[in-house]
């Protein structure tokens, strides 16, 4: 699983030129779904994304606080292309990404882990073709991941 984390002053997506999800202060999550993804990357990745610190605390500009911390809110964006290897040739190969069947609903799962949280969680539409508004904050982003493994 891999996420793309971006600190926002707000977000938007829209779907066919209609706004599907919009937030305020929180973090834009682009999120790609593997083919061996399972219920612990989820858990995994629910618990990074909101525990994560990356709000400073006043002016010091230190990334003291979490998103849960502040309050804020989160946009969550379905990206296959995440998983997109460029290695070889010059059209990227999706053959790590996720069926879209299995990804759709690990993809729902996730986001229903996040709404737990408490914290006001918008969505885009899993499989459409999105324009989403990003007005960044610092900027800062962030890149995590959670390979499945064998053990886990």
């Amino acid at each position: 699983m891999r996420v793309v984390v971006q600190r926002v002053k707000s977000s938007q997506v829209s779907v066919d030129g209609q706004v599907v999800g919009k937030i305020g202060r929180g973090l834009n999550l682009l999120v790609g779904i593997s083919n061996t993804d399972t219920e612990a990357e989820l858990d995994w990745m629910t618990r990074k994304c909101l525990e994560l610190r990356l709000f400073p605390e006043g002016d010091a500009g230190r990334f003291d606080r979490s998103i849960q911390e502040i309050a804020g809110e989160l946009l969550v964006i379905s990206q296959f292309t995440l998983y997109g290897d460029c290695r070889k040739g010059r059209r990227p190969s999706f053959d790590r990404a996720a069926v879209p069947e299995v990804a759709e609903a690990l993809y729902e799962q996730f986001v229903e882990k996040l709404r737990t949280s408490g914290l006001n969680v918008a969505t885009g539409k899993f499989g459409a073709m999105m324009q989403v508004t990003i007005e960044d904050d610092g900027p800062v982003t962030i890149l995590l991941e959670r390979e499945a493994t064998l053990n886990s």
